[in-house]
């Protein structure tokens, strides 16, 4: 049954009740020489002993009926709000009706419910949010600790034996000892394949343990890392590298698409030359890495190498854009172009 149908119940059973209490009085203080003048006596053409009860009956569901709705809204936006607070949604204003003194304490308890939970449900998303950063910066640890790990191996390992076996190799060539053309070819094609062989294993130390700028500038840095590279590698590698006043974040993202794209050159495009540019010119800082080597099919590549997605994401990310360049057999050129933003700029802003 519902707040409606009952207090309609109750306000029948109210009406009636009072109607019998003062019907009874109004008897005993005046009694009747007959009962059956209750039904001869007629208003509204009904006798009074019918229209008395249902003049009372009517009273009574009127009242009940506006009763059970009042009570039925009051119950319905307390209901609401409840399913709101259950849902966890901040609870809609109170309906603009008046209100007794028992459902504004209710109101004002929903509120209070409504202002813990909301200041719980922060405590809890902070503290997830905590938990999220440091399990990521924990994984970031291990995962660095283990490239750098596996760095050490390869370079202590894998690496000093591709070199001695190029070394051998070498020596074996150039030895006066009789060879067949056949044999020959053979021979000189192992020793071009360990020297492959040491161009990936450079270019995957690099990408398992990046030199970080640690301090340095991003021309400190480029340097640095050409001049290594140079060292190591059968490359001709000529660079310009102008001194920048960058932000630490735009140096790092710089640094690692230059560290990306060396990479790419070393493992794939099978080159002698490599130039780098890095400068600035009307606002815009312009990082170049070209070189000579087997080219690529760009369109192709776009969606299936993760290394030219990053870089794409890294120049994004600093309000840039990176093109790409690629001819097969004639090379590929990466360039890069970010906006400088000074200090004085953002203050204007």
């Amino acid at each position: 049954m519902t707040i409606v149908h009952r207090q309609i119940v109750w306000g029948i059973a109210l009406a009636t009740t009072v109607f019998i209490l003062l019907l009874s009085v109004f008897l005993l203080a005046y009694p009747l020489p007959s009962w059956s003048l209750l039904w001869k006596k007629k208003i509204l053409d009904l006798p009074f002993i019918l229209f008395a009860p249902g003049v009372s009956i009517l009273v009574g569901v009127a009242f009940g009926l506006t009763s059970g709705m009042y009570w039925r809204k009051q119950l319905e936006g307390m209901t609401a709000a409840l399913t709101q607070l259950g849902q966890g949604r901040p609870v809609e204003e109170q309906p603009s009706v008046s209100k007794t003194q028992e459902i504004e304490l209710m109101w004002k308890q929903v509120e209070k419910v409504q202002q813990h939970v909301s200041e719980q449900t922060k405590l809890s998303q902070k503290l997830a949010n905590e938990r999220a950063e440091d399990q990521e910066k924990r994984i970031q640890k291990v995962v660095s600790e283990e490239r750098n790990r596996l760095a050490r191996e390869l370079h202590d390992s894998v690496s000093q034996q591709l070199f001695a076996a190029s070394m051998l190799m070498s020596a074996v060539n150039e030895s006066g000892a009789a060879k067949t053309d056949g044999e020959r070819k053979q021979l000189n094609l192992v020793e071009e394949m360990i020297h492959q062989s040491q161009l990936e294993m450079r270019a995957l130390l690099l990408h398992l343990r990046p030199v970080a700028l640690k301090g340095k500038t991003l021309e400190e840095g480029i340097q640095e890392l050409l001049m290594e590279l140079a060292q190591k590698v059968p490359l001709e590698i000529e660079w310009k590298v102008e001194s920048i006043q960058l932000k630490k974040g735009v140096e790092d993202h710089l640094f690692r698409i230059l560290q990306e794209s060396v990479s790419n050159t070393l493992r794939h495009a099978k080159a002698t030359t490599l130039e780098v540019l890095c400068l600035e010119r009307e606002g815009t800082v312009l990082l170049r890495v070209v070189d000579d080597g087997v080219g690529f099919d760009v369109e192709s590549s776009k969606t299936g190498s993760y290394g030219l997605q990053n870089m794409h994401e890294r120049a994004l990310e600093l309000g840039g854009t990176m093109k790409i360049v690629s001819v097969p057999g004639k090379g590929t050129r990466l360039e890069v172009r970010i906006p400088v933003i000074r200090e004085e700029e953002e203050n204007d802003d």
